[in-house]
């Protein structure tokens, strides 16, 4: 980078990092709703860090940023839609009633709430231009001229993307089908959550395959069922945890409350298996924010598991 001597270059690093890491749920709401997904928006999140620490070594400059990490986090979005051949971009069309940053009168405060409150996964079915437009403008916020730098595209077309992309989001919620039927919890879930419920940890413990592995959010991976197996070793010193099987975009998860007291979860995490026994964890403890927007639906009669724990 410039030049200082090591200590400054790493004061520098560390500063730039404690302000890259403020930004970690803003980047999220925006690669969540892009994804259509709060899981694979974390894991566009991740991916942008790691490939934004790599940068910093080879820059000459401090660049600003926020923008630096929206645009590193918004072309690898696009790079992952591509290759899953999600939906492309829509050609630009001209908007009939253009937004003005200047103005947020009734309808326009109206467009935005309706956005902020619309289901992540919805956001999937917008073209991906007009996508990336409704969240950095209604979600986050956004001035247009700032929207067109971030998307390399004119004040205009960004003008035109968010009134073809507002109409288009309106339908999708006004045609969108009832929440999911509350579902029941599979017998390897329930296990491992009365066995957490009741600090077993050894019991936990045997659960884990030889080569098990943990990904947590802002922590380097754990491989191998001795290693993994201090993952419970740090939840056992946080008391009143309490585990409670649900559901996420589709797939079981397990919610991790403060305590049995609280009403909402404070994050969650989920579990592959193989043979009976745990192959994957991926928990969300350090990076609360994904469960803000995860839609996360309780599974039927999760008050019962583990009760009679800590007698």
């Amino acid at each position: 980078m410039s030049d200082g001597g090591p200590a400054v270059e790493r004061d520098r690093r560390e500063g730039l990092l404690a302000l890259a890491a403020a930004l970690r749920p803003e980047l999220h709401r925006y690669c969540a709703r892009l994804m259509g997904s709060v899981i694979d928006g974390e894991d566009v999140v991740q991916d942008t860090f790691a490939r934004a620490f790599v940068a910093l070594d080879e820059l000459c400059e401090v660049p600003q940023l926020r923008p630096w990490l929206f645009r590193i986090a918004h072309n690898r979005a696009l790079d992952l839609l591509r290759s899953r051949a999600v939906r492309a971009a829509e050609p630009i069309e001209a908007a009939l009633e253009i937004a003005d940053d200047s103005k947020a009168g009734p309808v326009e405060t109206l467009m935005r709430k309706e956005a902020i409150e619309t289901a992540v996964s919805r956001f999937a079915e917008l073209p991906v231009n007009q996508r990336s437009v409704i969240i950095l403008k209604d979600v986050l916020d956004e001035p247009l001229a700032g929207i067109a730098t971030l998307l390399g595209i004119s004040v205009d077309a960004v003008k035109a993307h968010l009134a073809r992309g507002r109409a288009r989001l309106r339908q999708i919620n006004a045609e969108a089908g009832p929440l999911p039927d509350v579902r029941i919890a599979s017998a390897a879930v329930v296990r491992y959550i009365a066995l957490f419920n009741q600090h077993d940890w050894d019991g936990l413990r045997a659960l884990l395959a030889d080569d098990v592995r943990l990904q947590q959010s802002m922590h380097p991976p754990r491989s191998g069922a001795a290693d993994v197996g201090m993952f419970f070793t740090i939840y056992a010193k946080s008391e009143g945890l309490w585990l409670r099987p649900a559901w996420v975009e589709g797939r079981e998860v397990i919610a991790v409350f403060e305590d049995r007291a609280a009403t909402k979860p404070s994050h969650f995490m989920w579990l592959e298996w193989r043979e009976g026994r745990i192959s994957f964890i991926r928990d969300y403890r350090y990076v609360g924010y994904v469960a803000d927007d995860a839609g996360l639906v309780l599974a039927k009669d999760a008050g019962s598991f583990g009760r009679g724990a800590g007698r």
